[in-house]
């Protein structure tokens, strides 16, 4: 497997960061979409002749009650991602699990799609500049001060040539402009060779 291992390689590199696009009005927060992740990946994963093919297992369906009392459906799915090297013929899979709700047909695709973009963004550690984990409350229970918390949009940030720090706004006009995590600095040979 070390042809499709070294391709992987290169795409992780150009997979390094995607921005938050998407936004959750109702809740308040951004988050990456499915299709920025897709996006970033498929052109990554082409780019060095990779193909993926994804197949679906039902782990579950059933029927919920939301806080206003409607009936939708929740389905859980196991997606597996499989890579092949179009050179090698090497597979590799990787695997998520996704679930959505939706009081129409939708909750299977949901899940499915959520499943998918999680098997990505872990697989290939993708950074979308949050720590899901994330939880000043209990950092401040657990530790006692209120100060010591540190928001993840504090964590650094590097260009993906130098390794140079940078900011996320840095980070987020790099990563659509050139695919990737670029400092100031390496923005500017990029143009030169381009």
């Amino acid at each position: 497997m070390k042809n499709l291992a070294k391709k992987l390689v290169e795409v992780m590199k150009d997979c390094g960061h995607v921005a938050k696009n998407g936004s959750n009005d109702f809740h308040k927060y951004k988050y990456a979409t499915a299709a920025d992740v897709l996006q970033l990946v498929n052109s990554a994963l082409t780019k060095y002749g990779i193909m993926s093919a994804v197949e679906t297992n039902l782990i579950e369906i059933r029927e919920v009650r939301t806080t206003k009392g409607n009936s939708e459906n929740l389905a859980t799915v196991e997606t597996t991602v499989i890579l092949t090297d179009s050179d090698s013929g090497e597979q590799v899979k990787i695997k998520g699990l996704g679930s959505g709700q939706d009081a129409g047909d939708k909750s299977v695709a949901k899940a499915q799609t959520m499943a998918i973009k999680y098997a990505f963004l872990l697989s290939f550690a993708i950074s979308t500049g949050d720590d899901p984990e994330a939880d000043s409350h209990t950092d401040e229970v657990m530790t006692g001060n209120k100060n010591n918390f540190q928001p993840s949009s504090h964590h650094s940030l590097n260009c993906a040539d130098c390794g140079k720090s940078i900011s996320q706004k840095i980070a987020d006009y790099s990563q659509s402009k050139f695919g990737k995590f670029l400092c100031f600095d390496c923005q500017q040979a990029q143009r030169k060779v381009a």
